[in-house]
Formats: C-alpha cells, sequence, structure tokens
C-alpha cells in the first residue's frame, strides 16, 4: 500500500468548518460570554477561585498580584499572563465594577485609561463581596471538572450567592456573539429577586417598579425608560447616558461648567482633550479655559466661559459633540445550559433563583450529612458512656486497637464509626460535665437533622433560606443608587450662536458660479470697492450681499430646487481672490443653474411658538419662463438638509425665471421677450404650498415667454427694459396700470422692422424698475461684458424703440444684464 493511499480527501469548506465550529464553541463557552449563573467569564472565575484556594482572601494580608497569575496560569487557565492579569485588573477598578471583587493595592489604572502597575509591583487579595460568590463551594454545592491537564479540580460555576451578572454587569465580543449587561444597584436586583420568588408570574413591568434601570459606578443620567423597558423584555435596547453638570457664577459676571460625573466607560481625559480641543480649534466660541480638578474628593471638570456667553448653549453643543453624553446599547447575553442566549430582566432573575435552588438544596444535602453523621457518632458517645465501666474492661482485655473496635462492635451493638469515636475519646470527656454538653450537643444535633430535612421536603421552605440569605447581603453590602433615571430622552439644542461667532461679512457669488465669504476689514484693504473682487477672467461678479455668519443664504435653480446654505460654511477667502466653486459648496447638479439668492434671518426660519404661521412673514415669489407666479411664505424653506429640496413645482419645458422675496404685499410687473408686460396686484396670486406649481400671472402669445419679473409699488420710479441688441428705454411707472392676473398684458417695448430700418433686438432679455442711477452689467453671449448707467437711457413711452446703450458685434447678442452689485 502506497503512502498516498493513506489519505483521505476532503473539502477545504468542511474542514474549514468545522474547525471553525469547534474555535467557536469555545470562544463564546470558555472566554467572552459570562455564565448566566454567576456572571462570570472563565478567567474571572479562575482568578477568584484560585485566590480563595490560596487563602488570599481578605482577613489576610494583600499578597503580589503575580504570584495569584502564575498560580491561575499553572493550574487552570493555560493562556498568557497579560490576559489574566488584565481580568483582575478590571475586577479591581472601582469605576468600571459596581462592587469591586478584587480589593487592590497599589497603582491599579485610573479613569484616565492610565494602565495599571506591572503585575510584580501591585497587590491584591479578594474583596469582601467576592466571598460571597464563593461562600460554600467547599460544601459540594457546585460542579467541578478537571483542569487542562488533569492534576487539579476547578468549579465549572462558583455558588454566587447574589446575581453578579446583573449587579456588576458584564462586556464581551465573540464569534458571532457579542455581550453588554449594564450594572445595577444590588438593592434593587435582590429586591427583584424576592419579588420573583414570591410571585414568579410578575411581568417585566411590575420588575420595574423595583428595579428602575441600569445603576453605573461612574453615576450620571440615565434618559429613555422606553430603551430600559424594551432591553428588560428583550435583551436589546438603546438609553442615553448624560453627564451631571452645573453652571455655576464666578467672579467679573463670568461662568463655568462643572461636571462632576461622565457616562459610563467614558475615559476622562480624552473626554477633556476634546472639550479643550473645541475651545483651540474654535469650533464654538465662549470657552476660555478646560481644568481637569479631578482628586480626592472624586470627579470635576471646569469649563470656564468667556464674559456674556450663553452658558446653557455651549453646554447643549458639548453634550452633542463630546461624549459628555452618550448611548449606551443593552444585549444581554449569557450562557445558559452551556449555549449563549439573548435574555430579558425576567429570565435571569429565573436563571439565578434556579441555580440558587440548586446550591441551597446540595448545600442542605451535606449540612445534613455531616449532622447525621455527627449525630450518629454522638449517639455512640452517650450510650458508651453509659456503659463506661465494662467498656473499659472490654477495652483492657482487647489485644490492640482494631480488636478492641471488633470487640465493641461484636460485644455492645456500636458501629464501626461509633466504636472508632469511643477509642478516640479523651479522658477529660468523661466529667459530669462533658457527659451532659454531648447530650446537649446530640439533641442540638437532632434538631439540625430535622430543620435541613424539613428544608429538602419543602420548595417554600427552600424559597425562604435564599430569600433570608440574600436580604441579609443586601443590608451588608447594598449601597444607594448613583445614576438618576430620567423617562424621557432630552432633545439637544444647539444655538448656531454658540458655534458661529457672529460677524459681518460679504458673500459673492459670480455669474460662472464661483462663491466666497469675505470679511469686511479684507474688503476694506482691497479698496473697499466691488471692481477690486477677484474674478476669473470674463467672469462678473452676479450677487454681493452684506449679511451675517449666523444668518442663512436660499439659493435657488433654474429647475426649481433650492439650498439653504448657512453664511458660515461658506469658505471663507481675502476679497481679492476669486474663492471656490458652487459645486465645492453645494451639489449642485451639472445642467441646473442658480437663477437666485434669497438672504433671510436665522429668526425668520425658525418655526412660531404657537404653531401658526404670521400674516406678516415674508413670501417667495417664483416667476416661470411660461408665465406662472407662485407665492409661498419663506418660512416653509427651513430645513436642515444640505441637498437639493424641491422650491417650486416646474412642468416640463419650463424653469425658473425669478426668485423674489416680497416683504410687503407689492404689485408684480411681468415681462415677456416679445415687449408685453402686465401688472398685477400680488394677493391675487394665493399664497400656495412649497410644491405647489402657481398660477398664471400672463396669458403669453404663442412663441413668446417671460423675460423678468419685477415687484413695484405705488407709482414711483421708470421701468427700462433692454433688448438683445443692446437698445434700452425707460417708461414710467405710472404708464403701467393695473390689470388683472392672467390676462395678455399690455405692450412695453416696440421691435423695428423692415429691411432699410436699423434692428433695435428680437427680444427684451431683462427689465428694472429704477427710482435713481443704478450701473447695468450686460453680458454677452460670446463673454463680452458692457456696463452702463440707467440714467443714459432715454424716457419715452411704452411703445418706445429704445437707444442704443452698448453696441453688440455682427453674430453676438446680449444673454443677460442685471444691476450691478452694490459693494455693501
Amino acid at each position: 500500500m502506497s503512502l498516498l493511499e493513506n489519505f483521505l480527501p476532503a473539502f477545504l469548506e468542511e474542514v474549514v468548518g468545522d474547525r471553525f465550529g469547534r474555535y467557536s464553541k469555545y470562544i463564546i463557552q470558555d472566554r467572552a460570554i459570562p455564565d448566566v449563573r454567576d456572571g462570570l467569564k472563565p478567567v474571572q472565575r479562575r482568578i477568584l477561585y484560585a485566590m480563595y484556594e490560596s487563602g488570599n482572601t481578605p482577613d489576610k494580608p494583600y499578597r503580589k498580584s503575580a504570584k495569584t497569575v502564575g498560580d491561575v496560569m499553572g493550574n487552570y487557565h493555560p493562556h498568557g499572563d497579560a490576559s489574566i492579569y488584565e481580568g483582575m485588573v478590571r475586577m479591581a477598578q472601582p469605576w468600571k465594577m459596581a462592587h469591586m471583587l478584587v480589593d487592590g493595592h497599589g497603582n491599579w489604572g485610573s479613569m484616565d485609561d492610565d494602565p495599571p502597575a506591572a503585575m510584580r509591583y501591585t497587590e491584591a487579595r479578594l474583596s469582601p463581596i467576592s466571598m460571597e460568590l464563593l461562600r460554600d463551594i467547599e460544601k459540594r454545592t457546585v460542579l467541578f471538572k478537571d483542569n487542562f491537564d488533569n492534576t487539579a479540580k476547578e468549579p465549572v460555576v462558583l455558588p454566587s450567592r447574589y446575581p453578579n451578572l446583573l449587579v456588576n454587569g458584564v462586556s464581551g465580543i465573540s464569534s458571532g456573539f457579542a455581550t453588554e449587561i449594564p450594572t445595577h444597584n444590588l438593592r434593587e436586583i435582590i429586591d427583584a429577586c424576592v419579588a420573583v420568588m414570591n410571585k414568579p408570574e410578575m411581568t417585566v413591568q411590575e420588575l420595574m417598579d423595583i428595579v428602575k434601570g441600569p445603576d453605573f459606578p461612574t453615576g450620571g443620567i440615565i434618559m429613555g425608560a422606553a430603551g430600559i423597558r424594551e432591553a428588560y423584555e428583550t435583551g436589546k435596547g438603546k438609553i442615553h447616558i448624560r453627564s451631571k453638570t452645573a453652571i455655576e457664577d464666578m467672579r467679573g459676571g463670568k461662568q463655568q461648567i462643572v461636571i462632576t460625573e461622565i457616562p459610563y466607560q467614558i475615559v476622562k481625559s480624552k473626554l477633556v482633550n476634546a472639550i479643550d480641543n473645541l475651545r483651540m480649534e474654535k469650533k464654538v466660541e465662549g470657552i476660555a479655559e478646560v481644568r481637569d480638578e479631578s482628586g480626592r474628593n472624586g470627579l470635576r471638570i471646569v469649563v470656564e466661559l468667556k464674559k456674556d456667553v450663553d452658558a446653557e448653549g455651549i453646554l447643549a453643543y458639548l453634550l452633542k459633540k463630546t461624549d459628555l453624553q452618550t448611548t449606551y446599547n443593552f444585549n444581554m447575553v449569557a450562557i445558559v445550559n452551556k449555549a449563549p442566549r439573548q435574555l430579558g430582566l425576567k429570565q435571569i432573575l429565573d436563571a439565578y433563583i434556579e441555580h440558587q435552588k440548586e446550591v441551597v438544596t446540595h448545600r442542605t444535602k451535606y449540612d445534613l450529612e455531616k449532622a447525621e453523621d455527627r449525630a450518629h457518632v454522638l449517639e455512640g458517645l452517650v450510650k458508651a458512656l453509659n456503659l463506661l465501666d465494662q467498656i473499659i474492661e472490654t477495652i483492657k482485655a482487647s489485644k490492640n486497637r482494631q480488636d478492641a473496635q471488633n470487640n465493641l462492635v461484636a460485644k455492645f451493638g456500636f458501629t464501626e464509626r461509633q466504636a472508632d469515636a469511643i477509642l478516640t475519646l479523651q479522658l477529660y470527656r468523661l466529667t459530669n460535665l462533658e457527659i451532659t454538653q454531648l447530650e446537649k450537643e446530640h439533641a442540638d444535633a437532632l434538631k439540625k437533622i430535622a430543620q435541613f430535612r424539613a428544608i429538602l421536603d419543602s420548595p417554600r421552605k427552600l424559597l425562604n433560606v435564599i430569600k433570608d440569605e440574600l436580604t441579609e447581603i443586601r443590608g451588608k453590602y447594598g449601597i444607594d443608587r448613583r445614576s438618576v433615571i430620567q423617562d424621557e430622552v432630552e432633545e439637544i439644542k444647539v444655538n448656531l450662536e454658540v458655534m458661529v461667532q457672529a460677524e459681518d461679512v460679504l458673500v459673492t457669488l459670480s455669474r460662472e458660479g464661483y462663491i466666497k465669504r469675505t470679511s469686511l476689514l479684507s474688503f476694506t484693504r482691497s479698496g473697499g470697492e466691488l471692481g477690486s473682487a477677484g474674478v476669473k477672467e470674463g467672469d462678473v461678479i452676479r450677487w454681493s450681499l452684506g449679511v451675517s455668519t449666523l444668518d442663512p443664504l436660499l439659493l435657488f435653480t433654474q429647475k426649481g430646487y433650492y439650498y439653504l446654505l448657512p453664511v458660515h460654511q461658506i469658505p471663507e477667502f481675502k476679497w481679492k481672490d476669486t474663492g471656490t466653486a458652487i459645486v465645492n459648496v453645494l451639489p449642485l447638479a451639472k445642467d441646473d443653474r442658480i437663477v437666485g439668492v434669497v438672504h433671510a434671518k436665522s429668526a425668520e426660519l425658525a418655526p412660531p411658538a404657537d404653531g401658526q404661521a404670521d400674516a406678516t412673514n415674508p413670501l417667495l415669489v417664483f416667476v416661470t419662463r411660461r408665465g406662472q407666479v407662485k407665492r409661498t411664505p419663506l418660512i416653509e424653506y427651513a430645513t436642515t438638509r444640505s441637498m437639493a429640496i424641491a422650491a417650486c413645482k416646474v412642468a416640463d419645458g419650463d424653469e425658473v425665471v425669478k426668485v423674489l422675496r416680497s416683504d410687503r404685499p407689492d404689485d408684480l410687473l411681468l415681462v415677456t421677450e416679445q415687449g408685453m408686460s402686465i401688472r398685477f396686484g400680488s394677493e391675487e396670486v394665493s399664497v400656495q404650498g412649497r410644491v405647489a406649481g402657481g398660477v398664471r400671472g400672463i396669458a403669453l402669445k404663442e412663441g413668446d415667454q417671460l423675460s423678468d419679473a419685477l415687484l413695484v409699488s405705488e407709482d414711483e420710479g421708470e421701468v427700462l427694459v433692454l433688448s438683445d441688441y443692446g437698445y434700452a428705454k425707460r417708461t414710467l411707472l405710472l404708464d403701467y396700470p393695473q390689470q388683472g392676473r392672467g390676462g395678455k398684458g399690455i405692450q412695453t417695448f416696440e421691435f423695428k422692422e423692415g429691411k432699410r430700418v436699423r434692428p433695435n433686438g428680437t427680444k427684451l432679455i431683462a427689465a428694472f424698475h429704477v427710482k435713481e442711477a443704478v450701473s447695468l452689467l450686460a453680458l454677452t453671449a460670446g463673454g463680452a461684458v458692457a456696463e452702463f448707467s440707467s440714467e443714459s437711457s432715454p424716457i419715452e413711452d411704452r411703445r418706445g424703440h429704445g437707444k442704443l446703450m452698448t453696441p453688440v458685434d455682427r453674430g453676438d447678442t446680449l444673454a443677460e444684464a442685471f444691476v450691478k452689485p452694490l459693494s455693501t
């Protein structure tokens, strides 16, 4: 038979699956997930048992940690010393354990995540409460198994005389499973245990009247009763943990935020650094200094504020942006009957009570055996003392001890156990006093036997024993609740003023879409003129607005979308810089463009206190190429989203021409490309919702479309119209009578026609309401820019032909025109 014939074929998937399955089972059962009965992972159980076995108990001096780690590694836990010491360290840290299981002496780390000293430097012993986990272990209360090399025995589980899984909690990750059980208050958990024993059918809601929720060693405010209830019912749930803070007044009108409790498992030093980084990076205005004043008197972090700042607002910002408030996700998984299960509160308590029934039953059987054996011995001793002379004669006549024992059994009817006890009886026990004592001890032993048998025969008495012992532990080790439970989760509202320093700035947006924010200082140093602004060659500033960094801008596109852009989010540049492309700031589509920029105050976009919009609120007026008009309250455009949002319903083939802000009931003047116009009261356009399509503003002739729209009031000023050939004229606003919405309108410009007549244009491209001289910028389709004053255009009647304002090259036409933005 060849060597190859000794090998069997195997599929890689099967081999890997089998090996990984074995590995997963080991990791889940014997490393990362705790047992539901004692709440301990194997390494923790082995550490506590090794310390107990070696006599490293609370009544003895501290012992070097290295010795304990060596005992655990050599006898029970064949893994690295680092993992054993790490498990030992966690059980000795009061900010991680509700009740420490290891009493450490030396440097065991800190809340700042400082590492503990090496195991050769630290000392430890069992804490008093950990003795309750081990109590009665020598009375056959739990099963033992062979250790890894079959040289010693170790407990499968500890007796755990209190519900350690819930009291101290646990966190761990294994393959396919993770567990996250928070710490709880010892008194509440024991009270819940007793309540379940009294009434096994208790509901989770009834239990929550006793167990309010988790109780973390670091305190804090727990918010979310619904999350706690869900976790106690299903084993999964989410809560919010908020730091305990207070705002204190200081000298000079200043204030400071004092933090005295932080969320569970948060590293204090990292939290302090995070708050200080916000100060240094100026992401929040008003923080003067951050100090960690923690010491012997407990945790204390001080955030000192500058004068006259909003302390509540800064605190809200810190809660939202740092770990001053965190979320905690319950995932209550434990080993039940050698398999991981997700458990609710009632299931954990039921499993623990069943464990205690077994522990107390086994202990009582053990005590009963001992008591029966002692009673049997005492019965023989009492009998022997009544036949003392005969027994002495029999012993004296015997050859040796074994012969004497046999003679006592044969002659007097003693058992071998009783005969052995008689032979070891000391002479002083023959006094009258000792005889009385033996008789009393025998009576006591019989009484104990009756008690033990009663406990074993009555489930109710068994439960009473468990209740009494739990109540004793509650009284001895119980502490007041440290975490405060709050039913509702408070929403954190951060004022913009806290994050952004209020400053008046200039925001410019060029025709080709370059945007920038500039400080007034930079603008002044660059000459204080719009002409000195940095733009690309052939580009011009289309919008220039003097705004505050606390305000938002609304940018509207021709396709009927809008973006809300907070001014402080616009990149800052010097006045002579070009700025950045708008697509770097907003997700603007390639085939869309900005047609309107509206400046709004933050207060104008804030929801009204009574929920009802004020009739005096500003409105936005939308006008489309096909003559549709819509009015919508400005407040409907409040949003926290940064993406494109529908601002107006636009039909296929149509587009938004103009978006105007209306602060009062003005008239609306629409001008078409073919020279028609209509003026009507804006109240004729009913106020509609944000995504409405609007109503017809003017009846357009075939082939005609809207060119521009103006808001006008009374009859002051003139209307200036401009054609694509550069011809312009002004007509008194008085000549535009108010008409009904939706009509054909009246003529506002007459185009020259004829072979020998020099044409004055093919369409109107813009209209302006002018009350005083303004500079107009006209841009050709070829990219040329021309500037002229409105005063240079003639005043004519509505049917005038206009005057050439800016020559246009042959083959080129004006594409658009707008008022030259003011510098301030």
